[in-house]
């Protein structure tokens, strides 16, 4: 085909080309399919998998007495994380 290159370099050419082929073909593929496919309705109302925060009746074991210093390190810790 080219009379500059190897003809192991010409198989790489094609099997690259190919392959490329294959890759904007399964793209446009998967961005044509995606175009029509509208989300159920309702779909996204909530995760049901994730269970409601429990109010001051937690259960002891879910709760920790925190001293004093404690308090203080975390209140810095929340003070240093960024906000949106």
């Amino acid at each position: 085909m080219f009379p500059s290159i190897s003809p192991a370099q010409e198989i790489g050419l094609a099997v690259l080309l190919v392959a490329a082929l294959v890759w904007v073909l399964g793209l446009g593929h998967m961005l044509w399919g995606s175009r029509f496919r509208h989300p159920e309705p309702g779909a996204h109302d909530g995760l049901p998998a994730i269970p409601a925060q429990r109010g001051a009746d937690a259960h002891p074991m879910e709760s920790v007495e925190l001293t004093e210093a404690e308090e203080q390190a975390f209140a810095g810790l929340i003070r240093t994380l960024p906000l949106r």
